[in-house]
Order: C-alpha cells, then structure tokens, then sequence
C-alpha cells in the first residue's frame, strides 16, 4: 500500500481524540439527565439511553468489515462520523424540551442510537486504518490511538464542567458537532487507502477469536461501572458535588489515557503481555476499596476512580492489537468483532445497572460485584495471552 502522508496520520489520530469526547459526552452528562429540575430522569430511563447505542454498535461494528470491503474503509469510517455528527444534533434539539419527558427522552434514545452507529462504524475502521499505516508496529499505534480517544473522553467531562459553570450545559455537544464536521470536511479531501489485504477477512470465525470476544465482555462491564456510573456514585454514596463528581470521571478517563501512553512507552523494559495480564487485577482491587469508601471520602473517590482508569488502560487496545497479529486472516474484523462485543458488556453494565438501583442495590454493592468480575478478566487474559 501507498505510505501514508503525515496529514493522514494526523488526522487518523485526531479522529481518535474526537471519537473520545462524542462517545462521553451522554455518560458525562449523567447528573444533567437525572436532575430532577432538569431533564429529570430515572436510573432506570438513563441505563435506557444506552441500549440503543448498544443495539446500534454492536450491529455497525459487525457489519463494518463488510461493508468496508464493498465500498472501502474511508466511506466507512466516514458514515461513522456524520452518525455522530447526527446524535449531537439530536441531544442538542432535545435540550429545548429538557421539562418535557415524553418529547425528551425519545429524542435522547434515537441520537444515542445514531451515536452507537457512529462509534460502531468509526473506531474500528480507525483501528484497521492505524494498523495498516504502522504494520512494523501495529500494538504501540493502537495503544496511542487509544490513548488518544481516552484523551477525548477525559475531555468531556471537563468541558461539561466548564460549560455547566458557563450556565449552558449543551456547549458540550455543540463543540462535539463542530468538531466532527470539520474532521468531516478535512479527512473527505484525503486518500486513506487501505490496502485490500488489510480488509480482507475470513470465511469462518478461528475458535480463538471467541476468547477474544469473552475477554471483551468482561472489559466492557468493567469499564462501563466506571464511565458510566462514577458520577452518581460521588454524589449518592460519597456526598460529593456536581464538580467533585466531574472530576472523579475526568481522573478515570484522563489515567486511562496516561496509563495507554506509558505502556507503549515502555514495552520495552515492561513486556505488553506481562501488563495485560497484571491491570485486571489492579482493577479488581480497586473496585474493592471505591466499594468500601466511607461517606464523605470524597477525595479519596475521585483518586480510586484514577486507579480505576490505570487499571482499564491498555486492556482493549491490547485485546484489539493481539487479536489482528494472531487471527492476521479476519484482522480487519477483529477490530469490529472486539468492539462489538465489549459493546455488549457496555450495554450489560450501562442499562443493567439502573434498575438494580431503583431496586434498592447500592452503588457500593455494584461496584463490589465488579471486583468479581474483574477477577474473571484477569483470568481470561492469560488465554488471551497464551502463545
């Protein structure tokens, strides 16, 4: 295949960090959909929000591979970007009927599904794009366009944050439209060929592939506990502000990033097995101690949702770069296939939850069930890591 220029990589990566920001951007506004002076959700109709963009990526992340063989992976990384493009448009009309419900929360469902489809058909056409670009070096160029996207979504609590202060909150998806639209408007002017090898895929699913997808599941649910409910439970069982609250999801999000960029860093003197096989762990103990905070521990929350975040780090770019080295027949649907299904273990741990809540369980015993299921991802790493 042609090399790719430097605009191309560029802008490749910094699709990455955009996907970031536009994948948060309804999880950090968590404490907007469920205040009740607002848009005044239930737990139960906010985990509802993300069964649509489940539904919708698992669907787009299977079919991609595909559909980048009949019309290449550049018009579908670019369909995957006007879905997004699409899904903030919607949460920005529905803001103008934050007081209405039953006008609200229809909208919010179908621009989270357009949002599911935007991701399931833009980040692994990422992956396959970086992986093509970097074939000498396909685990470190994954893990730092994954760093990347964590980059982006440590963004967007942030800037939620900033624009709740500024008294308009929906500054957030207005900046996530414009940035798609201009990433829209530059990457349509550029090549981003993928050769047809790197798209090709296999007839039949290898047996192994299915570890993969196992160990995916298990990310997702860990990962999502994080994401999706850090927030409510820094205001519900810590008795921490609306800020306070941000900041817990900007330290997961932003260590995520941090923990990605390290480890490619240092693959070298600290082997990228040996790190995949040790995070889960970090992460089942860190479930543990944020069940176990006290009320009132507010700092100390907001520094074990960090450890949380090192913990998620490299786990999916990792699962993701092995996964196109060893199944090199199916590489691109790889990427599609682990995104698919840690999109399953997203959806299990992002509407699971809600009801669980309005039943009476605490975030406290939820986040006490993750250190179990975390332990189950340590263990599947080592099948995912045999040789």
């Amino acid at each position: 295949m042609t090399t790719p220029t430097r605009v191309e990589t560029t802008a490749v990566y910094t699709a990455g960090a955009i996907q970031g920001i536009v994948l948060v951007t309804f999880p950090a506004a968590s404490t907007i959909f469920t205040d009740a002076d607002r848009y005044d959700l239930s737990n139960t109709q906010y985990g509802l929000l993300f069964v649509p963009q489940v539904v919708t990526a698992i669907a787009a992340s299977l079919l991609g591979s595909s559909l980048a063989r009949r019309i290449g992976t550049k018009q579908v990384y670019l369909a995957g970007l006007a879905g997004g493009l699409v899904s903030m448009l919607l949460l920005l009309v529905s803001q103008f009927f934050e007081s209405n419900t039953a006008v609200a929360f229809p909208l919010l469902l179908v621009a989270t599904a357009f949002l599911g489809l935007g991701f399931g058909l833009a980040v692994p056409a990422l992956n396959t794009m970086t992986a093509a670009f970097h074939p000498d070096g396909v685990e470190s160029s994954v893990l730092v366009l994954n760093a990347l996207l964590g980059l982006g979504t440590a963004l967007a609590p942030a800037f939620v944050a900033i624009f709740v202060g500024l008294g308009f909150w929906w500054g957030l998806p207005l900046t996530s439209a414009i940035l798609l639209a201009t990433l829209m408007a530059v990457s349509v002017r550029l090549p981003l060929r993928v050769a047809a090898s790197a798209r090709a895929a296999a007839a039949r699913i290898p047996r192994r592939f299915w570890t993969y997808a196992a160990f995916a599941v298990l990310y997702g649910v860990c990962e999502t506990v994080n994401g999706n409910w850090s927030q409510l439970d820094m205001t519900t069982e810590l008795g921490a502000s609306a800020t306070q609250a941000s900041l817990a999801l900007i330290a997961f999000w932003a260590m995520v990033t941090v923990g990605r960029v390290v480890f490619a860093a240092v693959d070298r003197w600290l082997p990228v097995r040996v790190t995949y096989r040790v995070l889960p762990f970090v992460l089942a103990g860190t479930f543990a101690l944020i069940a176990l905070l006290p009320d009132g521990s507010t700092a100390a929350g907001i520094l074990s949702f960090g450890l949380a975040g090192l913990g998620c780090s490299a786990l999916l770019p990792l699962t993701i770069g092995f996964g196109e080295e060893e199944l090199a027949t199916m590489a691109a649907a790889v990427a599609g296939g682990v995104i698919a299904f840690y999109q399953v273990g997203y959806g299990i741990a992002a509407f699971g939850v809600g009801p669980l809540l309005d039943g009476g369980v605490t975030l406290s015993a939820v986040y006490g069930a993750s250190a179990a299921v975390a332990v189950a991802l340590g263990l599947a790493s080592f099948g995912v890591t045999r040789r």
